[in-house]
């Protein structure tokens, strides 16, 4: 499968990686020089110096034989120009662009159905704003992801001492907890990342991943010591586009919100735009402020400054005014294992984000979402399983799984099933597992169509 990457920022970069971790024949095209010299030295890639808009340039890059091309420049027009001629050279290569303006969201339909035909257009601030509401609805929660239309949930949780799972081994938890019992689809204990097994046991502090069906989510974090309540006051520090589309949100689902910005003029705007929410001008890491506004009464506090360090210092703060909780923006991959060492557990970001949309359309076999978790150390993928593909018509113990991987959920029709050894996964299911990011080339085999069906 040849990729083309347009653009060598951090979102390139990053996703140039992973695929060339799975042996992609991968070209990255960037005008910078820093930029192509990090790509150049760090990955296995071909790169051309170069602008991606350019027809010459990606006639050279084998835009012919492409099966996809990838638009993530930091410029939307950019994107949408080298879509457009990749769209003229060769239309049947499937096109996904990076589109981040808010000017542009009434016509990414349009993108689709008319040139330049994008496939797929991927806006991170919407796809992290979905996050952040997710994580604002499960108290503690470190990552929560959705499928099967939101009636299964994926979540990470840290376990504490007072909970009842805690010194518990996982091959007693259906014994204890019955059909509350949550599946444990990973633990991060320190640096390390487990996948379980039956004679695992947690221990408090453990960042436990689970998989639960969204009806008995309520159940299944007490069993953490937490309880699920609604949402009623947020504050967010920092009112870009990001903060106003959450915002937005917000009010949409009648929650109190207030809005912290530094600038002026940028206030003037949200208070006109804005219907309920209250507009604030202000420094979000001013402590005197954040204790006039009450702070320790809020639910959740956002902070989403253009300046990470901003962020984090915010979020830090808000927590020893009393916070409930605090969600923190973060952009440099490097930061994430720092944040829990420091007590900030819940990030967000917007290059994760358009990571997990973008490997959802690159993945082989009938992929319907994935979702990269802990950094990018592992994905959880939703999928349809295939009639000719390995992972059908046979017990799972009978299947040469990667190591490194689990089958998480089977969903089959209005049913859904915690799988044991002697689950068979029929053709049509769709199926959730959980991969270390080592294992996610051995599993794409087991989703795609067997060649003996050609």
């Amino acid at each position: 499968m040849r990729i083309i990457i347009v653009g060598a920022g951090e979102v390139g970069y990053h996703i140039a990686s992973r695929l060339a971790s799975e042996d992609k024949d991968v070209v990255v095209i960037d005008k910078d020089p820093e930029a192509v010299r990090r790509v150049s030295d760090d990955l296995d890639v071909q790169v051309i110096m170069a602008s991606g808009s350019s027809p010459k340039v990606l006639e050279d890059a084998g835009i012919k034989e492409a099966e996809i091309l990838l638009a993530v420049t930091d410029s939307d027009e950019a994107n949408l120009v080298a879509c457009l001629v990749a769209n003229m050279l060769s239309p049947a290569t499937k096109k996904l662009a990076r589109i981040r303006d808010a000017g542009f969201d009434d016509y990414h339909q349009t993108f689709k159905d008319a040139a330049p035909h994008i496939d797929t257009v991927i806006n991170p601030e919407i796809e992290v704003v979905k996050t952040i509401q997710r994580l604002m609805r499960v108290p503690g929660a470190v990552d929560v992801g959705e499928f099967a239309e939101g009636r299964v949930m994926f979540v990470g949780l840290r376990l504490d001492e007072a909970s009842p799972m805690a010194g518990v081994r996982l091959s007693d938890f259906s014994a204890m907890f019955g059909q509350a019992r949550p599946l444990i689809a990973a633990v991060v204990r320190g640096d390390e990342l487990i996948i379980p097994r039956g004679d695992n046991v947690l221990e408090p502090g453990d960042l436990v991943y689970f998989i639960s069906e969204k009806k008995r989510l309520a159940d299944t974090v007490k069993l953490f010591n937490k309880n699920v309540k609604p949402l009623k006051r947020v504050i967010i520090v920092g009112g870009g586009r990001i903060g106003q589309r959450l915002a937005e949100a917000l009010e949409r689902e009648s929650v109190q919100t207030k809005i912290i910005e530094s600038n002026f003029e940028r206030c003037n705007v949200l208070a006109e735009t804005m219907n309920k929410t209250v507009v604030l001008h202000g420094d979000g890491s001013d402590q005197k402020l954040l204790m006039e506004e009450n702070v320790r009464d809020a639910d959740v506090v956002v902070t989403l400054t253009h300046d990470e360090e901003t962020n984090i210092l915010t979020s830090l703060l808000a927590k020893k005014l009393g916070a409930h909780s605090t969600i923190t923006k973060v952009s440099k991959f490097s930061y994430f294992p720092l944040m829990s060492t420091i007590g900030l557990d819940k990030m967000v970001s917007p290059r994760l984000s358009a990571i997990s949309s973008i490997l959802q359309e690159i993945r082989k076999g009938k992929i319907l979402s994935a979702v990269s978790v802990l950094g990018e150390d592992a994905e959880v993928i939703e999928a349809v399983a295939l009639a000719t593909s390995d992972i059908t018509g046979r017990p799972l113990k009978k299947l040469s799984f990667p190591k490194g991987a689990l089958l998480v959920c089977i969903i089959r029709g209005d049913e859904i099933i915690i799988p044991t050894g002697e689950s068979v996964v029929e053709p049509d299911d769709r199926i959730i597992l959980f991969a270390r990011r080592q294992a996610v080339k051995k599993l794409e085999k087991l989703l795609t169509v067997k060649l003996e069906f050609f």
